[in-house]
């Protein structure tokens, strides 16, 4: 019996400076599977666990094809990501920048974002066959969101409705917030990760992440893009 509900590609970082401070942000390191003391920050509106409980148990990553479930086997997905990997080439970005994406702290790319828009939905396409058809309970958790016409259809394509021209590619720091705490958050989280974004910002590899019966994301296995 597989150990894992759930897989998804995302993007995180390579092991280093950034990696870690934003595992210890979240208080959930993917990698090593443990939970992770929180780093202490002046002038947060909230305790970080409070900030962070929403994001935890996915690990810092952004997201290419979101969460599905198997319609077949993992090594089968493997086989499959493994190829994709060798066939497409890394994607180069200018770095990073902290941005406010409704309710929440995200970080987002800067520059030219194309070849990453490419990339993202060639990965949703490519690994359609091994997703499963979301359950009702999950088409209605997402469609409670409000969805237009485009998403509702991207939705039933693809079992997300942000994704291809709806895709936004982010790295998610908080849950949901006021605005005077994302304000305040933001303001304290600056100068401690800023000197942490990486310039440029460079997409070197896939990461496979599995969701075990706890809820937690756990790091899989990366794949270089070498294509």
């Amino acid at each position: 019996m597989d150990e894992f509900k759930r897989y998804a590609v995302y993007y995180a970082p390579a092991p280093g400076p950034f990696a870690e401070f934003a595992a210890r942000w979240l208080g959930w390191d993917a990698f090593e599977g443990v939970e992770l003391p929180h780093p202490i920050v002046d002038g947060l509106p909230l305790p970080v666990s409070e900030i962070t409980a929403t994001p935890r148990k996915y690990g810092f990553h952004g997201t290419l094809k979101p969460p599905f479930r198997l319609t077949g086997t993992r090594a089968e997905l493997m086989v499959d990501l493994e190829a994709f990997a060798t066939a497409h080439a890394p994607v180069v970005l200018e770095g990073l920048k902290l941005t406010r994406i409704g309710g929440f702290l995200a970080l987002t790319p800067v520059g030219e974002l194309s070849a990453l828009e490419t990339l993202a939905g060639e990965v949703v396409a490519t690994l359609d066959p091994h997703r499963a058809q979301p359950s009702e309970t999950e088409l209605a958790r997402r469609r409670a969101a409000g969805l237009s016409a485009r998403q509702e259809a991207l939705l039933s394509q693809w079992g997300y409705p942000y994704v291809m021209e709806e895709f936004k590619f982010h790295l998610t720091l908080t849950g949901k917030l006021t605005e005077a705490q994302a304000e305040a958050t933001a303001s304290a989280l600056t100068p401690e990760i800023t000197p942490l974004l990486p310039r440029p910002f460079e997409i070197k590899d896939l990461c496979l992440f599995g969701e075990a019966e706890d809820g937690r994301f756990h790091l899989l296995h990366r794949y270089t893009l070498s294509g």
